[in-house]
């Protein structure tokens, strides 16, 4: 625990390298793309670590069905499999900028899914 405090208490020294840390940790973030699929690839969704959805595809053959039901069941899928994807780059990401600043593995930083 004093262990942790020590870390703590370096860390408040570093304030100005912990801004700028999480400002490129952010941009870094914006970057990462992930894609989940369903329906053998009648419908694809692509999502950023904002977690906003970049785009979605529907197949010919998925434009085609004429069950509104199932397309929109895929689209959950699809949408759920990419955020899932998606949240382990993030939780990479924010590992690799938590170990960088000194944190013990497994700390993070409240609010960064460490």
């Amino acid at each position: 625990m004093f262990k942790e405090l020590g870390q703590l208490a370096g860390l408040m020294k570093n304030v100005g390298k912990i801004k700028e840390e999480m400002a490129n940790l952010q941009t870094r973030l914006g970057q990462i793309q992930a894609e989940g699929e369903a329906g053998g690839d009648m419908v694809k969704v692509k999502v950023n670590g904002s977690m906003e959805v970049l785009s979605i595809r529907l197949s010919d053959e998925a434009a085609k069905l004429s069950d509104r039901e199932m397309i929109e069941d895929l689209l959950v899928s699809a949408c759920n499999q990419a955020l899932k994807k998606v949240r382990l780059m993030v939780n990479e990401e924010t590992q690799k900028m938590a170990t960088g600043l000194g944190l013990p593995a497994g700390m993070g930083l409240p609010g960064l899914g460490g």
